[in-house]
């Protein structure tokens, strides 16, 4: 344990004392939430208005709804995105020999796996919370109709997401043994994750054959719980049927082949795909350990 936890320490100084990896990924959720509002916002603003059809909905709560959709948005890509950046250590140490200098001491290869698995998971649930807050202090100026369970269950969410995206990444970045290897993949799940798990655009907007594929996806999942528990009390305060057809339509209520997603499935679905990716990433550890 004292191995653990001094590798653990070790690999989270050297990301925060790497400014060139550090300040950026500060930075990109502050960007990232100024390109929503600046360039999103109105659409979405619109787009609620729209589904709302004669029914006076008032500005405040068009903006409450709006700002649910940017912030849980922003949280969704950031904790798969961060976590890639996180795991940069790992692919480090293997790349400059650092991790067979820490295996010549008296250290198990599964700990030694392990203190990177947590690392990057307490390095990604930092981010993460710091672009909740910054998420919350704008809806908080934009309109606030958060209870105070909507932010505990949005705090699991966010918990449960960091964890996924950091058996994600870890999974992934286990075969990779350069920086620009980590960089290219990053770049790729960047451009790409965003819109297969529904944070960019409705799944709504997505051809029928694309909306029922993306639904085998864990992420979308986690969107949806993020999208419900940001966005659904806002949503209560209209009329139920209109509060019903907005929550489909904005993926607060996820549709499995035309039939409602129960929030504690959708839970379950990201919780086993986690559990999945955590068992192929030990595994692999094993395995590359008994071949070295």
């Amino acid at each position: 344990m004292t191995a653990f936890l001094a590798l653990v320490k070790r690999n989270c100084r050297l990301f925060f004392k790497d400014k060139g990896v550090f300040l950026p990924s500060l930075i990109t959720p502050l960007i990232l939430l100024f390109l929503f509002v600046a360039f999103l916002r109105n659409v979405y603003s619109d787009s609620i208005r729209s589904a709302a059809g004669a029914y006076p909905i008032s500005d405040a709560l068009v903006s409450s709804i709006a700002s649910g959709w940017l912030v849980s948005s922003l949280v969704a890509v950031c904790a798969v995105t961060i976590a890639f950046t996180a795991n940069i250590i790992m692919v480090q140490d293997r790349s400059q020999g650092q991790r067979n200098d820490i295996l010549v001491a008296p250290v198990r290869r599964s700990t030694v796996a392990l203190a990177y698995f947590v690392s990057t998971y307490l390095v990604t649930l930092a981010f993460c919370l710091f672009a909740l807050l910054a998420g919350f202090i704008y809806m908080a100026v934009a309109g606030w109709h958060l209870t105070v369970g909507d932010c505990l269950l949005t705090l699991l969410d966010l918990m449960l997401l960091s964890l996924f995206g950091t058996a994600f990444s870890s999974l992934i970045c286990a075969f990779l043994h350069t920086q620009g290897a980590v960089a290219a993949v990053q770049a790729t799940v960047s451009s790409a994750y965003g819109f297969v798990c529904g944070a960019y655009m409705p799944l709504s907007g997505l051809t029928a054959w694309l909306k029922n594929a993306v639904m085998f996806l864990p992420g979308t999942y986690g969107t949806g719980l993020l999208r419900l528990h940001l966005m659904g009390s806002a949503m209560e305060e209209l009329p139920e049927a209109i509060a019903d057809g907005m929550k489909e339509g904005f993926d607060c209520t996820l549709m499995f082949f035309a039939h409602p997603v129960p929030q504690w499935v959708s839970y379950l679905v990201v919780a086993l795909f986690t559990l999945l990716l955590i068992g192929l990433y030990v595994g692999l550890c094993v395995l590359q350990g008994r071949k070295r």
